[in-house]
């Protein structure tokens, strides 16, 4: 692998007394993804908290484009170059389509948007609706779309496709192929293990908030992940 854009040395992370993430490293270069996969409760939403900022380290070190962020919060990673579309709570409900598309963008043209709107049509034809009343797998949309159209050098993207139609998903895959083609780097965590072997460039399968496996996608096989993702 090239010198990875992002890379985390040893992290762990805890709620309360609880440890959650455990000494957890990984990466991710330039035009490559890094899926985290694993069973539900293992740790995956925390360690893309733990990357975005939104929870402090306990120890370990992450370092975006060679340099640690560890002291940087949420919004100073946002302005170094990261992009991150949670799993909970991916768009402002109070908000209509258009005003979370544009929130963050210095007008409210959708000139960026015009590409996704032919691949997610459903997004145009709803600018003036409040999100709240879309349904889960559209708010996913909405929100995958609007980090995408941030054409940030690095995207965090926890749980995409859920609850997303597979027509809509492999919207999704070609949206990344694009942006992986123009360098930008992916870190993807995944339920949907068809949809990561669709994108992943290398696995890192959780368990318990350890690495039980990690390496590129040709060396670790179908059947090693799914004895993780069933236990």
């Amino acid at each position: 692998m090239t010198a990875p854009r992002l890379a985390f040395e040893a992290v762990s992370g805890r709620y309360g007394a609880a440890t959650v993430v455990r000494e957890l490293s990984g990466a991710a270069a330039a035009g490559e993804v890094l899926c985290v996969l694993g069973r539900n409760g293992v740790g995956k939403t925390t360690l893309m908290k733990l990357l975005f900022g939104y929870l402090p380290g306990g120890h370990g070190t992450v370092r975006f484009e060679g340099r640690p962020i560890d002291g940087l919060d949420p919004q100073q990673r946002r302005r170094a170059g990261i992009t991150y579309c949670p799993q909970e709570r991916p768009v402002f409900d109070d908000l209509s389509v258009r005003d979370n598309l544009t929130l963050m963008r210095p007008d409210r043209s959708l000139d960026a948007f015009a590409g996704y709107f032919e691949r997610f049509p459903i997004l145009g034809r709803r600018l003036d609706q409040h999100s709240g009343s879309l349904s889960g797998g559209e708010k996913k949309m909405l929100s995958f779309v609007r980090g995408l159209a941030e054409d940030q050098p690095l995207v965090l993207l926890d749980e995409p496709s859920e609850g997303v139609a597979w027509e809509n998903i492999l919207h999704m895959q070609a949206c990344i192929a694009e942006k992986r083609a123009s360098g930008a780097a992916f870190v993807v965590v995944e339920q949907n293990l068809a949809f990561a072997e669709r994108i992943a460039d290398r696995y890192l399968v959780m368990d318990q908030g350890r690495a039980v496996l990690e390496g590129p996608r040709a060396a670790i096989g179908r059947d090693r992940i799914l004895a993780h993702l069933h236990v």
